[in-house]
C-alpha cells in the first residue's frame, strides 16, 4: 500500500512531498504557488500538474463532487461550503452527485467510514487504505486513488473516521486551495488559481487534543452591539421568560461562529452568557450546533447546560441569585431540565458550582468543599437519570477556577470520570497542571485559557495582546502534563483574536509539529493563508511585533510612567519602534491590492496604528509631568500633544466602526481602553486617569538643562550635572537637553574642554521646541586612560557646567564574546550564552520571540520531574562576563509570569560564579497565591514578567563565568542583568551590553 504522505516544515513556501513511483516513496522540493497550505506545512495542492495527479479544477471545469445522501448532515452540508470554495477560487463551480455514481472519469469522493457506503466499498475492496483513521476520533485521510470505481479512472478521496473527521478533511481541502477560515469574519478573499491538481499519495492527520474550544466572553459592548444591529433581538416571551430588547444570538449568528470552528479544526463552544441563553433564546440553536458538529458547553460557572440568564429570568425576582444553600431543590430541579433538554444533542456537561455572576460563594473552606462535593453527586444522579444507558458516554467537565482550585488542593474530591479543568490566572498563565497520579484519571484533564479578561488587577479587552509565543510555551506544558482533553479559551468579543485563536487551534491539532522554533514560521504560514505570498515576509513579521509589544504590556494597563523617561532612552524607543512599525504597515496598505484592503486593514494595520498611538499618547502625557517638574515652556505642547493623541484615538475608532469596510463591523471598538482608574473598563475613553499640567509661561527667555539619566534639571538644582560615563565599549553617546523656560527665544552654545568628545548640534537656537544635543567619543582621540572632562553649556543666566567621564577599559585579556560591565551593570539576553548543557531529558530550549525583549530559554524536562540539583544532573548556561568592579553582583533573572504548576514545590533556578557553589534563586514560592489580594502576583501580570534576584561575590575584576542552572522545569529566563551598582530603573532592564569580539 501507499504509505502515509510526509508531513515536513515549509521554509520559504517550499516543501516536500512523498511520491509513489513503482512502489518507491520518492521526495521533491517545489515551490509552493499557493498561499494556503495544511495545518503542518505540508501541501497537497499544486498549480501545476505533476505525474499520476489528480485534476481537481482546469481548462474551464471543475471535477464532480460525489457523496452519499445518507451521510452525516454535516459532512454534506461541508461538502457544499467545499463545492462553493472551489468557485470561488477558480470560477468553475463543481457538480455534486449523490448514490449513483456519475459517469466522469475522475471524480471527488466524500464519505465517512461506517456512514458511507462507497467509501465503505472502496475500503472492502482494498482500493482504499484507512488504517491510519479507523475507529479514531476526528481522523481524516486524503488520498488518490486509481481505477477506484467501475467506469472510474482516478478519485480523490476524502474520508473520514467520524462526522467531524469528514467535516475537517472537507475543510483541509478549502484551505489548501486558498481560502481562509477568515472569509467572513475578517473579510479574506479567495486566492484565485485557474487550475488546481492534487498529488498522488496519501495523507492523514489527526488531532492531539480532544476537545478544542472558544469561549465568546466579555461581549458587550463590542459583538453585543454588533449582533443587535445585524441579526435584531429575541422575540420577547413568558415561556421561556424572555425580556424584550435581548441581542439575537440566534441560529443565523451561530452559524457563522460554527463554521469557523470547523475550519479552524475546533470542535467545541461555551455560547456568549452575558445577556443571553443559548438554548432557550433560539431553539434552533442547539439543534444547528449539532449538525454542524460543535460540542456545546456552558462557561466554567454554569453547570448543567443551564445559564445564568436561564435562573435569573424565573428567578431573580423571587428567590434572588442561586443560592445552592437555600435552593438546592430548585436548582436541582433547573439542572434535571437542562440534561433533559439537550441530551440528544452532544455537549460536555459542567459540573460543580460557583456562586452567581462567576462570584466566589459564601461558607467557609471546608463547609464549601463538602457542598461541591454534594452539589456533583446531585448532578452525577441527575445525568444518570436522564440519559440512561448513555449516561457512561456523557463527558462532563469541573472548571478548577479560582476558589474551586483551592477547593481542591485543600481536599476537595472530583469523581474520576469528570475532567479536570485546569484555569489560567486570567492573564495567560496556567495555574496547575495534573501530577503522576492525576495523569491516570478516565477523565483527564484539561485547560481553560484567556486571551481576555474583565476583572482584576485590569481588565483586558479592547485589542488583541497575545503573543503566540506565549501561547506555545503554556499549551505544549499542558500537553506535556497531560491536559489534553480540553482545550477551551476565552476570546472576548471574538473578532480582532485571529491568528492567536488560530494558533491556539492549530497547536491543539498538532503539538508535535508546531514547536518553539517555529513561532516565526506559523506567522509566516498563516499571513500567506491570509494575503498570498507577495507580502509573506514583512506582514509576518509586523504582525510578529506588534503582538510582542502589545504583549510586554496590555495597552489598558500602560500609564504616563510606564517605560522610563530618563533611563536607557526607554519610552522614546518603545514609542520610536511602534511608530516606525506603523509606518511600515501604513506603506504596505498602499501596495495592498483593493481586495485585501479590509482584511489588512483589521487583522494588521488598524491594531498596529491604534496601539501606536496609544503609546504615542502616554510617552507625550509622561514628557507633561516630567516637563512641568522641570517648568520647560515645552510643557503645554506636551499637553496639547496627549490631547491630540487622545483625539486621533477616537477619530481612529470612529474609523473602524463606520468607515472602514464600509461599517460592515460597527459597534467592535466600543470597548473602551483609556481612562482605567481601577480593574473596571472606564464608561467612557477620557483623559481624566491623566492630570495634565499646565503652565503660566513667562515671556522672558530662560535657559534650562536636563541630562540622560536624570529627573532633575539646571542651574537651578544644587547638586552638581553629571552625564552618565563614557568608555570605549558600549557607552558611546549620550544627550544632553536645553529647554526655554520662557516665551521670547534664546542662543544657546555648547563647548568642551575634553578633545575625546564631540558636539553634535554645538550652537543654535532655542524657542519653544526644545533641543536634544548628542554628545558623542571620538574614537580617533580616546584617552589611553581614565579621563574627566567638563561639558559648559552657555545661554541665558549662569553658564552649566556638566561632568565628564571617560573609562578606559583594558580588555586586552578578556575571554571571546565576553559581556562588558560598563556604568555598573551588565545586561545579556538569555539566549546569548557562549555553552549550553544538556543533561539527560532536561535541557534549557530557545523559545522564539518569548517575552519582552529578544526570546526566552525554557528549563526543559520531563513531567513533574524532580528538582535538578547543579552540579550533578542540572542543565546550565554559561556567559563569559569582564567585570571591572570587585566584591559583590546582584543579580537579576527576569522571567516570565509562570505559575508553580506541580503543586506542593516552590519553583527555583540557580546561579553561579566561576567555581563558587551554586545559590538556589526561587522563582515562584510554593503555594503562591493567585489573587487580586496579593500584590506580587498583580504586578507580575500587569508587567508580564517576574524578577528574581540574589547576590554572587566578585574576586577580582576580569573574566568571569556566569552560569544559569535549572532546578525546576517551566522557567522560562528572558534576561539577565548583572548589577555591580550602576543599574537604573526600567521597564526593560537595561538594552544588552557589549561583547568582546
Amino acid at each position: 500500500m501507499i504509505e502515509a504522505f510526509v508531513k515536513p516544515f515549509r521554509l520559504k513556501r517550499h516543501f516536500k512531498l512523498a511520491i509513489v513511483k513503482t512502489g518507491i516513496l520518492l521526495f521533491i522540493s517545489h515551490l509552493l504557488p499557493l498561499g494556503a497550505q495544511a495545518v503542518n506545512g505540508a501541501n497537497y495542492v499544486s498549480e501545476k500538474s505533476v505525474k499520476d495527479a489528480f485534476k481537481l479544477s482546469a481548462n474551464g471545469s471543475s471535477a464532480t463532487l460525489f457523496a452519499n445522501s445518507a451521510d452525516y448532515k454535516g459532512v454534506l452540508r461541508a461538502l457544499l461550503d467545499l463545492q462553493g470554495d472551489i468557485s470561488k477560487v477558480t470560477g468553475h463551480q463543481p457538480h455534486i452527485v449523490y448514490d449513483k455514481t456519475p459517469s466522469q472519469k475522475e471524480l471527488v469522493i466524500v464519505g465517512t467510514l461506517g456512514k458511507s457506503e462507497v467509501i465503505d466499498q472502496l475500503v472492502k475492496s482494498g482500493k482504499l487504505d484507512v488504517s491510519a483513521i479507523k475507529g479514531k476520533w476526528e481522523h481524516f485521510t486524503l488520498q488518490v486513488v486509481n481505477n477506484p470505481l467501475p467506469g472510474v479512472a482516478k478519485a480523490f478521496v476524502i474520508a473520514g473516521s467520524d462526522k467531524r473527521g469528514s467535516i475537517y478533511g472537507l475543510y483541509d481541502v478549502s484551505s489548501s486551495i486558498g481560502v481562509s477560515p477568515w472569509h467572513y469574519w475578517a473579510d479574506v478573499p479567495p486566492q484565485k488559481h485557474s487550475s488546481l491538481y492534487i498529488k498522488p499519495g496519501k495523507y492523514t492527520e489527526g488531532p492531539s487534543v480532544k476537545y478544542r474550544g472558544i469561549f465568546i466572553n466579555d461581549e458587550a459592548p463590542d459583538l453585543t452591539s454588533w449582533v443587535r444591529d445585524n441579526f435584531g433581538t429575541v422575540k420577547p416571551s413568558t415561556n421561556p421568560p424572555i425580556r424584550a430588547g435581548v441581542s439575537n444570538y440566534g441560529h443565523e449568528f451561530y452559524a457563522r461562529i460554527f463554521e469557523l470552528l470547523l475550519r479552524i479544526k475546533a470542535n467545541y463552544l461555551w455560547p456568549a452568557m452575558w445577556s443571553n441563553a443559548f438554548n432557550e433564546d433560539d431553539p434552533e440553536n442547539p439543534r444547528l450546533a449539532d449538525e454542524y458538529g460543535i460540542v456545546i458547553g456552558t462557561s466554567h460557572q454554569e453547570p448543567m447546560l443551564r445559564s445564568q440568564q436561564e435562573w435569573d429570568r424565573r428567578y431573580i425576582r423571587t428567590l434572588g441569585t442561586w443560592n445552592y444553600k437555600k435552593h438546592a431543590d430548585t436548582l436541582a430541579k433547573f439542572w434535571r431540565e437542562g440534561v433533559r433538554r439537550n441530551k440528544d444533542f452532544e455537549s460536555i456537561i459542567t459540573m460543580g458550582l460557583r456562586g452567581a455572576n462567576d462570584s466566589e460563594m459564601e461558607g467557609t473552606l471546608q463547609d464549601n468543599i463538602a457542598m461541591v462535593e454534594g452539589i456533583a453527586s446531585t448532578q452525577q444522579k441527575i445525568i444518570k437519570e436522564e440519559c440512561g444507558a448513555q449516561a457512561a458516554n456523557v463527558p462532563q467537565v469541573w472548571c478548577l477556577y479560582k476558589e474551586i482550585m483551592e477547593y481542591y488542593n485543600n481536599g476537595m474530591r472530583v469523581p474520576d470520570n469528570i475532567t479536570l479543568l485546569w484555569a489560567d490566572d486570567n492573564w495567560g498563565n496556567i495555574r496547575r497542571l495534573p501530577d503522576d497520579k492525576e495523569r491516570l484519571r478516565s477523565g483527564g484533564a484539561g485547560v481553560y485559557y484567556h486571551f481576555d479578561y474583565h476583572g482584576d488587577p485590569r481588565s483586558y479587552e479592547w485589542i488583541n495582546t497575545n503573543p503566540i509565543a506565549k501561547i506555545w510555551d503554556q499549551m505544549s506544558l499542558a500537553k506535556q502534563y497531560g491536559a489534553d482533553r480540553i482545550w477551551i479559551v476565552n476570546v472576548g468579543h471574538f473578532k480582532g483574536y485571529e491568528l492567536p485563536m488560530q494558533y491556539f487551534m492549530d497547536l491543539a491539532w498538532d503539538t508535535k509539529y508546531w514547536t518553539s522554533d517555529k513561532i516565526h514560521a506559523y506567522t509566516r504560514q498563516w499571513a500567506a493563508e491570509q494575503f498570498g505570498s507577495q507580502y509573506t515576509e514583512e506582514i509576518a513579521d509586523i504582525l510578529n511585533k506588534y503582538t510582542k509589544y502589545n504583549g510586554r504590556r496590555k495597552p489598558e494597563s500602560l500609564t504616563p510612567t510606564t517605560y522610563s523617561l530618563v533611563n536607557y532612552n526607554e519610552a522614546e524607543n518603545v514609542v520610536k519602534d511602534y511608530v516606525q512599525l506603523q509606518k511600515r504597515a501604513e506603506a504596505l496598505y498602499d501596495k495592498m491590492p483593493a481586495n485585501l484592503r479590509d482584511a489588512y486593514y483589521q487583522i494588521v494595520l488598524f491594531p498596529v496604528k491604534a496601539c501606536a498611538q496609544v503609546n504615542e499618547m502616554y510617552l507625550s502625557a509622561a514628557k507633561n509631568e516630567l516637563y512641568a517638574h522641570q517648568q520647560r515652556a515645552s510643557t503645554n505642547a506636551m499637553a496639547a500633544r496627549t490631547r491630540l493623541f487622545f483625539q486621533k484615538d477616537s477619530l481612529l475608532m470612529n474609523e473602524y466602526n463606520h468607515i472602514y469596510a464600509g461599517g460592515k463591523w460597527n459597534h467592535f471598538m466600543d470597548e473602551t481602553h483609556i481612562g482605567y482608574t481601577t480593574w473596571a473598563p472606564p464608561r467612557k475613553n477620557s483623559l481624566d486617569a491623566i492630570k495634565l499640567k499646565q503652565l503660566e509661561i513667562p515671556a522672558s527667555a530662560a535657559m534650562g538643562v536636563a541630562l540622560e539619566g536624570s529627573e532633575l534639571s539646571w542651574p537651578d538644582e544644587d547638586t552638581k550635572p553629571v552625564l552618565p560615563s563614557f568608555d570605549n565599549y558600549s557607552n558611546s553617546q549620550h544627550y544632553i537637553e536645553i529647554f526655554n523656560k520662557g516665551k521670547l527665544p534664546f542662543s544657546y552654545k555648547v563647548s568642551t574642554d575634553a578633545s575625546w568628545l564631540t558636539v553634535n548640534g554645538a550652537s543654535g537656537q532655542v524657542d519653544s521646541v526644545d533641543k536634544s544635543i548628542w554628545i558623542s567619543l571620538n574614537k580617533a582621540a580616546l584617552p589611553k586612560a581614565n579621563a574627566e572632562g567638563v561639558i559648559t553649556i552657555v545661554g541665558t543666566g549662569d553658564p552649566v557646567k556638566v561632568k565628564v567621564k571617560f573609562s578606559k577599559l583594558q580588555l586586552n585579556a578578556a575571554a571571546p564574546k565576553s559581556f562588558v560591565e560598563s556604568n555598573g551593570v551588565i545586561a545579556i539576553e538569555a539566549a546569548h550564552f557562549a555553552k549550553n548543557t544538556a543533561k539527560g531529558g532536561r535541557q534549557w530550549k530557545e523559545i522564539e520571540d518569548y517575552g519582552l525583549t529578544l526570546s526566552g530559554m525554557r528549563a526543559t524536562a520531563p513531567a513533574n520531574a524532580a528538582p535538578a540539583v547543579p552540579g550533578k544532573d542540572a542543565p546550565c548556561m554559561e556567559y563569559p562576563l569582564y567585570l571591572s568592579s570587585k566584591d559583590t553582583a546582584e543579580i537579576t533573572l527576569i522571567t516570565s509570569p509562570q505559575l508553580n504548576v506541580m503543586p506542593g514545590r516552590a519553583i527555583k533556578l540557580a546561579v553561579s560564579l566561576d567555581d563558587q557553589p551554586p545559590v538556589d534563586v526561587v522563582n515562584v514560592p510554593d503555594k503562591f497565591k493567585v489573587h487580586w489580594s496579593n500584590p506580587a502576583w498583580a504586578q507580575t501580570v500587569v508587567k508580564q514578567a517576574r524578577q528574581c534576584k540574589t547576590t554572587l561575590k566578585i574576586k577580582s575584576p576580569g573574566n568571569h563565568t556566569l552560569k544559569v542552572w535549572m532546578v525546576d522545569p517551566g522557567v522560562v529566563l528572558e534576561k539577565i542583568i548583572v548589577n555591580t551598582g550602576g543599574l537604573k530603573p526600567s521597564y526593560l532592564g537595561p538594552p544588552e551590553s557589549a561583547r568582546t569580539l
